[in-house]
């Protein structure tokens, strides 16, 4: 049976819009898009290196808790508010990402939640079967 595991940050905003940061079923893991907010707090306010660095250690800890990890990444989606500023958000990306080269895209949007966030990121995660995982 494949069951649902719901994998909340405790974000305030998981509760209002009704999703969760991460779900695992059977051995799919999806992670909503991410940015750098902490508790109410944007951090590194409109720096998109820094930004895309902390969403995807944050996408990291949620794969962890939901049994997987940045080697079952086979997606993600790099959503930016400049895309002129691409090489910001691709190199932490690819700090992350190097050697695993999930399929990989990233996409300009007008804005994101606060005006202060320049970048937000989803990611899918496969998880093998001869992988295990605590």
């Amino acid at each position: 049976m494949n069951s649902r595991k719901n994998i909340s940050s405790g974000a305030v905003w998981e509760g209002i819009v009704g999703y969760s940061r991460a779900v695992r079923i059977g051995q799919v893991v999806e992670v909503a898009g991410t940015t750098a907010v902490e508790g109410d707090e944007v951090l590194h306010p409109n720096d998109m290196y820094k930004q895309t660095f902390f969403a995807l250690q944050k996408i990291e800890k949620a794969l962890l808790e939901a049994g997987a990890s940045l080697q079952d990444v086979v997606r993600t989606r790099i959503y930016v508010t400049d895309i002129s500023r691409w090489e910001e958000a691709g190199r932490a990306h690819g700090e992350f990402f190097r050697d695993i080269r999930p399929a990989a895209t990233m996409i300009q949007v007008s804005a994101l939640i606060r005006p202060e966030l320049v970048v937000e990121i989803e990611a899918s995660a496969i998880i093998s079967s001869s992988t295990v995982y605590p």
